[in-house]
């Protein structure tokens, strides 16, 4: 086959079936779209292009550059369509979590401008919002960026109601295997499971489309979990029949399912959606009279993923996991940790012996509002400390603060076990906050604001 762009190569992607023994239900076709064999490794290569084809030519010959929050695979696809037309792609954004997503952007030569990460526990209170710092950075420079907005962009629903739910149906259709009764997808942006589950649920109306959240407190790379949803434009809790929570080891043992007894080197996204499915089916699977059609979406390749499955799997790859180790902890630990409400810390802090308030959220979100007193070590730091030993004395009340108290409590079940006195607060910093309690933020915050509108 010859090809002379590279937008040719651009969906048709393969539907697999997933062997019955391997999934291990009666009454269910399971198929996977394979999104990950795309030209440029995604299911985002059909968004990117479409939300681009129809003025990519005029950004060119404007000069314009191409400006959207990404974490990942719309970042890389777009920055690959912008290089093919040689249009200059900056990317904001606060999520870049997998060490190997940044590396690739970098090796593609995107412009990033990476903001403070966000906690593994959602923050609604961080004024670190890249959609925001887009709006600044364009109002500075006038007529320099075309900015995409694929979180609110219908084009990116369009992509795959063309695409990605026409090929599963014609598919499924050449092989005579009928209509699609099922169809399951990750919740990112939504626009894979919105254009497909329209085009679908068009040819059967009986079809039920089912989301996918990651649970509270795990990072799924490419799915959120419930408390992000806000954030997404174009998601519509109405559009899904069903919406299914997964962990992040539920993903990752599904992942391996494709991996080693599919050969589909799927990665950890593919791997929620498939354990979500079987989740669900598991369920169902008796009460069905006749074999039903499920499609679930495969996103993308698990070779981006591996520094992340080394730190959340590292017995994959030989590494022993410590057994006094944070990553031991279990959900049963974490749900049974020591927590205190609002009022009583209140109590607490107006003591002479004040405990030790730790503030795990973002920098921003802890400059902006926080408790009085407090120090600030992110998520992500306290975690590399935890490994290298225990940071605080045991004749020390310590009580830790997260967003929302859901990640917290596994951080204060594990430094529990090292005889430290601490506990969790109750509804993390938004409950202190939404009860109205005293906040307090830095008195250089303004300065730093200012200037974001700058352009720097």
């Amino acid at each position: 086959m010859l090809v002379k762009h590279v937008n040719e190569l651009i969906g048709n992607t393969p539907l697999f079936e997933i062997p019955p023994q391997v999934h291990g239900l009666k009454n269910i076709n399971l198929f996977a779209k394979l999104e990950l064999l795309n030209p440029f490794g995604s299911v985002k290569d059909k968004s990117a292009w479409n939300v681009l084809k129809d003025d990519i030519e005029q950004i060119a010959r404007e000069g314009k550059t191409v400006i959207e929050s990404s974490s990942g695979n719309m970042a890389k696809a777009m920055q690959l369509v912008c290089s093919v037309y040689g249009v200059p792609f900056k990317i904001v954004t606060n999520r870049i979590k997998v060490r190997e997503v940044k590396q690739i952007l970098q090796l593609l030569g995107a412009d990033v401008d990476e903001l403070p990460g966000l906690s593994e526990c959602p923050d609604p209170t961080d004024p670190n919002d890249p959609i925001t710092f887009i709006e600044q950075i364009m109002s500075a420079n006038p007529g320099k960026y075309f900015h995409t907005s694929q979180y609110t962009n219908e084009k990116n629903i369009e992509a795959h109601y063309n695409s990605t739910g026409r090929e599963i149906w014609e598919d499924l259709q050449a092989a005579n295997q009928g209509e699609v009764d099922y169809f399951i997808g990750g919740l990112g942006t939504t626009g894979s499971t919105r254009g497909s589950g329209t085009f679908l649920k068009e040819k059967n109306q009986a079809l039920k489309n089912v989301g996918v959240i990651a649970s509270k407190g795990h990072l799924l790379p490419g799915i959120r979990n419930v408390d992000e949803m806000y954030e997404v434009g174009l998601f519509r809790k109405d559009f899904y029949d069903d919406i299914i929570e997964v962990s992040m080891d539920e993903s990752i043992d599904a992942m391996l399912m494709l991996i080693r007894q599919c050969g589909i080197l799927a990665g950890p996204t593919g791997g929620g959606s498939l354990a979500a499915a079987l989740k669900y089916f598991k369920e169902i699977d008796g009460t069905l009279t006749r074999k039903h059609n499920a499609v679930f979406i495969c996103c993308d390749r698990v070779e981006w993923y591996l520094s992340y499955l080394q730190k959340y799997r590292p017995e994959l790859f030989g590494l022993a996991v410590k057994k006094d180790s944070l990553k031991a902890i279990t959900k049963e630990q974490a749900d049974a940790a020591p927590e205190v409400d609002c009022d009583t810390l209140e109590t607490w802090l107006s003591a002479s012996n004040k405990p030790l308030i730790v503030d795990m959220r973002g920098s921003l979100a802890f400059k902006a509002s926080r408790i009085p007193g407090s120090l600030n070590i992110p998520t992500d730091g306290l975690e590399d400390i935890a490994d290298m030993g225990v940071p605080f004395a045991n004749d020390q009340k310590v009580v830790l603060v997260c967003p929302t108290g859901e990640v917290s409590k596994r951080f204060a079940a594990y430094f529990k076990t090292k005889g430290v006195d601490i506990t969790s607060l109750e509804g993390g910093f938004v409950g202190w906050r939404d009860a109205g309690k005293t906040t307090e933020r830095a008195k250089n915050e303004g300065a730093r604001k200012s200037l974001v509108g700058t352009g720097r």
